[in-house]
């Protein structure tokens, strides 16, 4: 039996975004079977590829030229950037001048035979070159990704992902209370506001073609970066409408429940436990052969165990402290308790389960030859993942795209290349 292809096979994805929020929600919608098309800048393509670590490598063949790093403290010369290896996989690239008006007829051409475009320009921008929601083909589905939005006062006001976190509230609830905030260790609004894009374009695709026998329009998914991040703020928006408390850091721990960190071992390594409940409560103190502590009121409820969480907290520290990561690992795991080693990527390369899981693929990049990356996720059906393509150089599917899909001819393609235009 043949295998059935991806939930979203056949869609066409023009992604014309640059760094990450536009060009991760485009990614998505690839993993799960769209055929995308990377529109880039012919004076040096999407800024992710100046973006280290940097690996030497050689083009394979000679189609595409490769935009490598300038000498800006970030990487050597003509590195190639492995986050770009990550974040421009998956798909076909092409060149195009958007300032240019041939640049912008080219582009509503390309429109024309897709089915979504993914952008994360300034407000404004797609407008002010023509190439708009309303220039544009009306079946077409936008996923318009910014920091403040497509309107509102803020509107046009520039900024990142640092942004997305402050403005959004996140910032202010990371690190330790004592400290200065500290942002999360990845760009979270970019990456989490891409997710949201693309499950919202999903839903209008689907409204598009399917519901109620279809409307046949596309529409405009407006996804601001703060507007991710608020939207997984918890319960801090109700907390202070409705008591007047505003949420703070708080650290690796909760103040409802203890106990619960990220302990020392005797290796150096860190764990977390969790064990705030009564039940999970229970089982920790079987794991550290510690039963006295359920019959010490001091921690007969959860309420009780949180008022003194920097007591019960150093029990468990001071256990952890004379064991293995392993170790502390699997006694909890024998009683049930949740927890987890905290990893970094050496780890994660050789953990068994993920390899189990196939959550790891091997690309074979022409210029970094092949290097595993993450998986695409999630899985369907139970399927191993497909293995993406590798991210494209620059220009490389210009003729198949601008050739044979949109139809410019040979002597066109030429002038275009000798004005600039791609």
């Amino acid at each position: 039996m043949a295998e059935e292809p991806l939930p979203l096979a056949g869609l066409r994805v023009i992604d014309v975004g640059t760094r990450i929020g536009a060009p991760f929600c485009a990614g998505l919608l690839g993993e799960m079977g769209a055929e995308i098309i990377k529109v880039e800048d012919p004076r040096g393509g999407d800024f992710m590829r100046t973006i280290g670590p940097f690996v030497a490598g050689a083009l394979s063949s000679d189609e595409g030229d490769i935009a490598t790093a300038s000498d800006d403290g970030e990487g050597e010369p003509g590195g190639y950037s492995l986050w770009w290896a990550v974040e421009g996989r998956g798909r076909k690239g092409v060149t195009l001048n958007l300032r240019r008006p041939e640049g912008q007829a080219l582009f509503r051409r390309l429109a024309s035979h897709a089915d979504v475009v993914c952008e994360n320009f300034r407000p404004g921008t797609m407008e002010a070159w023509n190439i708009g929601p309303d220039e544009c083909d009306p079946r077409l589905v936008w996923a318009r990704i910014s920091v403040f939005g497509q309107d509102g006062p803020n509107a046009r006001r520039p900024g990142l992902d640092r942004m997305g976190i402050a403005y959004g509230g996140l910032l202010n609830l990371t690190g330790y209370p004592d400290r200065p905030p500290v942002r999360p260790g990845v760009t979270t609004s970019d990456y989490l506001t891409g997710v949201f894009a693309a499950e919202a374009v999903t839903a209008l695709l689907y409204r598009r073609d399917r519901a109620n026998g279809g409307t046949g329009r596309g529409g405009v998914v407006d996804a601001p970066l703060y507007g991710s991040i608020l939207r997984i703020l918890e319960w801090t928006i109700a907390a202070q409408d409705r008591i007047g408390l505003t949420r703070q850091r708080e650290g690796n721990r909760l103040p409802n429940s203890a106990p619960l960190d990220n302990y020392l071992t005797a290796d150096g390594r860190y764990v977390c436990v969790v064990a705030g409940s009564d039940a999970n409560f229970s089982r920790l103190c079987s794991a550290m052969q510690r039963p006295d502590l359920l019959d010490d009121p001091r921690w007969s409820t959860l309420a009780k165990r949180a008022a003194g969480s920097d007591e019960i907290n150093e029990v468990v520290a001071r256990w952890a402290g004379a064991l293995s990561a392993e170790e502390v690992e699997q006694r909890c795991i024998e009683h049930g308790v949740p927890v987890a080693t905290i990893y970094d990527a050496a780890d994660i390369l050789a953990d068994p389960h993920m390899a189990a899981r196939g959550d790891l693929v091997t690309v074979d990049d022409p210029i970094a030859g092949p290097h595993l990356q993450q998986a695409p996720y999630p899985r369907f059906d139970g399927r191993p993942p497909v293995t993406p393509a590798p991210a494209p150089t620059l220009g490389q599917h210009n003729q198949e795209v601008w050739g044979d899909l949109v139809g410019v001819t040979s002597e066109e393609l030429a002038a275009f290349k000798e004005s600039g235009t791609i």
